[in-house]
């Protein structure tokens, strides 16, 4: 059986209906929906089918249809157009760039920042990375006495960023020995990719620090091989979803390693991809996650994502998520407005 356009909007309308209030969608409501346009005996015919098709339920205890996770997904493969910036509401647009107006540019700054924003304007739960590149590594090495006993290092990354780290050095730290390291770590650690740097290399590194400063030299490695940070903000409201928050456990554990986090919400390529929770490995059903890639400028890049169920309301969120990926990239690139 065929999906044909009256199918796809039929299935479109109920997603939508069903996303305002969570009940299942009956006939008569979706004959207002569409004001009358198609008659109820129609409309039965047409949700019969598309219940053949696999691309709705009935529930047990209704005459009504919900979308199953078939319907969903061919919802979001099929029906879902890339958001046009024009389709945001000026309103929200304002909100947003003055949100953007008042946040630090740095990204280990911006992201958690931005984040949260996002997470508190659209009600769902909120994740993003820090900006990377594939051949991004650091360019140049400070390294400032803290107190007696510490010392920050900070490593400029090969695209302008900033990254810190502090180190604690038992026996005490001079100002001699910190413009000693800065001068090693420069020598020995810029413009090396995170895969070279080996055992030989670093052993060589402490050696000639000494051991003594052996965590200030630890510290400038951590800083290199440092991949994108994940954050995950807004946790609480999907603990307030019914048909998610039974899955907020394995989220949480998932954002305690970056690396498993920032694949989870890696888009494919420059649109916006939406991953059913039904679909993933462990499987967290009842959750979608859509996720939005944002370019910051010197070949960087990073993800900006919405968690929530999968009855969201696509519509108002989707060109959201646009917007704030769009305005992220601009701010951490200095475009600012």
């Amino acid at each position: 059986m065929a999906m044909d356009a009256r199918k796809q909007r039929i299935l479109e309308a109920i997603v939508a209906l069903y996303a305002n209030d969570g009940e299942p969608v009956g006939s008569g409501l979706l004959a207002n929906y569409f004001d009358m346009a198609l008659s109820s005996a129609t409309l039965r015919n047409e949700m019969a089918a598309l219940t053949k098709l696999g691309l709705l339920e009935q529930p047990h205890t209704s005459a009504g249809r919900v979308p199953s996770a078939q319907g969903y997904r061919y919802y979001l493969d099929h029906l879902i157009d890339a958001p046009k910036s024009g389709t945001l509401p000026e309103k929200d647009r304002r909100r947003i760039d003055e949100l953007f107006a008042a946040m630090d540019a740095e990204p280990e700054k911006l992201v958690p920042a931005a984040t949260r924003c996002l997470a508190d304007m659209t009600g769902c739960a909120a994740a993003a990375t820090t900006p990377q590149a594939p051949d991004l590594c650091i360019a140049h090495f400070e390294v400032v006495q803290v107190g007696r006993y510490s010392a920050a290092v900070l490593a400029v990354t090969s695209a302008g960023g900033v990254r810190t780290r502090v180190a604690r050095v038992d026996t005490g730290l001079t100002r001699d020995d910190a413009a000693n390291l800065a001068q090693l770590l420069n020598r020995g650690l810029t413009f090396v990719a995170p895969q070279d740097l080996s055992p030989m290399l670093m052993a060589s590194m402490v050696l000639a620090a000494g051991q003594r400063l052996a965590p200030v030299i630890m510290a400038a490695q951590a800083l290199v091989t440092t991949g994108p940070q994940a954050c995950l903000e807004g946790a609480q409201y999907l603990a307030k979803m019914a048909d998610v928050r039974q899955n907020l456990g394995t989220l949480l554990e998932i954002f305690s390693d970056n690396e498993t986090a920032t694949e989870l919400i890696r888009p494919e390529g420059g649109k916006i991809t939406a991953t059913l929770g039904s679909d993933l490995d462990p499987a967290m059903p009842g959750a979608c996650i859509v996720s939005k890639r944002y370019l910051a400028g010197g070949g960087l890049t990073g993800s900006v994502a919405l968690i929530g169920s999968t009855r969201m309301e696509y519509e108002r969120l989707l060109p959201i998520l646009d917007y704030f990926a769009a305005r992220m990239g601009q701010s951490m690139a200095g475009q600012g407005q």
